[in-house]
């Protein structure tokens, strides 16, 4: 028993001690981590008028997420689509400006594989004098019956979220779902995967889609980068960068002005 204590209490000073939580009225936003909040090493969102080609998206979201600030009734949403199209950056863009005008709001990240410690989160923050975005970036399940732990946390489980926290999720599939798991759900028994499939997507009372950018939104995009970072751009040359990667889009356009800010010499 002795050589078991000590090779267990060696085992202990080589783990690394479990993070300190952070306060949770002192940062702007914040990781969920091993149990606790962790904030942010660095949460410096675009401006929301950088976001182009997203305007439909961002009036909606923004109103909705003010009223959550401002301690009103807000809904949970969805935003789906495309990738690279400004799913993520309009969030945290959207909880900038929100801050930048004084509202008490704050962004938790959490990863899909924490999904199942959100009740302790909401724990964490139910008490809180503050609002948050619990921010649940790309999410998908491989299986409908994974999704049915988010339809209890979203509405009608005894541990639903706290009036001061709404869950944001983004996702590259509408459903969260892939079609194909869909389609042998179905063929299975296929009253009960339609069940599923809608007791999911009607939790959520906000639900948004983004679509492929066309060439003179990607070069659009562009162009309000590069203005703003004062850089001269050669459309041709813009577009040679998307066809590489093979794919238009608000990211690719965003790496594009990386590059070019680089090759000048500049910083970002």
């Amino acid at each position: 028993m002795d050589d078991l204590a000590r090779i267990a209490a060696a085992l202990e000073r080589l783990a690394p001690p479990p993070p300190a939580p952070a306060d949770p009225l002192a940062h702007p936003a914040y990781v969920w981590r091993d149990g606790v909040l962790v904030a942010a090493r660095a949460f410096a969102p675009l401006p929301l008028d950088l976001l182009r080609g997203v305007e439909a998206q961002r009036a909606p979201l923004l109103a909705n997420l003010e009223r959550l600030s401002a301690g009103h009734a807000a809904q949970d949403v969805l935003l789906w689509g495309a990738r690279g199209t400004g799913k993520s950056a309009l969030v945290k863009s959207c909880v900038g400006a929100i801050q930048a005008a004084g509202g008490r709001l704050a962004l938790v990240e959490v990863t899909a594989d924490r999904l199942d410690s959100l009740p302790a989160l909401f724990d964490t923050i139910a008490g809180v004098v503050r609002s948050f975005v619990l921010f649940l970036d790309d999410l998908g399940f491989d299986a409908a019956a994974d999704a049915r732990t988010l339809r209890s946390l979203l509405e009608g489980g005894a541990e639903a979220r706290p009036a001061n926290a709404r869950l944001v999720v983004t996702s590259n599939r509408r459903h969260l779902i892939p079609r194909n798991v869909e389609e042998q759900e179905s063929a299975i028994n296929p009253r009960d995967a339609v069940d599923d499939h809608l007791a999911l997507a009607d939790r959520f009372g906000l639900s948004l889609g983004f679509h492929v950018v066309d060439q003179p939104l990607y070069l659009d995009i562009v162009r309000g980068y590069a203005d703003r970072y004062d850089l001269a751009f050669d459309p041709q040359d813009a577009l040679l960068w998307a066809t590489k990667r093979g794919s238009r889009s608000g990211r690719v356009a965003w790496q594009y002005v990386v590059d070019l800010a680089g090759r000048a010499g500049k910083m970002l």
